[in-house]
């Protein structure tokens, strides 16, 4: 079975952040729908346009998480991002290929990548 394609609304999660964080997908040109949402493409991963904060921040690589700890406070956890990998090449959406459940986003900030904690396509057809 096919993993399913991730949508507007999927969940996602930073093992860094306290929070999950809504994926915001943003169609350049014609979208493609998916469930009555628009299809998430690997281009889809700027930080605030597409991924929001994840609460705060508890990444020992990022110097304002640190600096706020040290003071005895928090940051938030915003993301640095740059493509989702590895994408699924065999759908494409305006010649770029589309993001499936497998795929994650890594972050400059964390010690791991972003998941997919719900990819927000309820039925897949194989």
């Amino acid at each position: 079975m096919p993993a399913p394609l991730v949508v507007n609304g999927a969940m996602l999660m930073c093992p860094m952040g306290v929070a999950p964080a809504t994926l915001i997908v943003i169609p350049k040109g014609a979208p493609v729908m998916v469930g009555g949402q628009p299809v998430a493409t690997i281009q889809d991963a700027a930080p605030f346009v597409n991924i929001p904060p994840f609460g705060i921040c508890n990444s020992p690589a990022n110097p304002a998480a640190v600096s706020a700890k040290a003071a005895g406070a928090t940051a938030p956890c915003t993301p640095v991002t740059v493509a989702w990998t590895p994408g699924a090449p065999q759908v494409m959406v305006g010649g770029v290929p589309v993001v499936n459940a497998t795929c994650t986003l890594q972050c400059a900030l964390g010690v791991g990548p972003i998941t997919i904690t719900n990819p927000g396509q309820a039925t897949v057809m194989g």
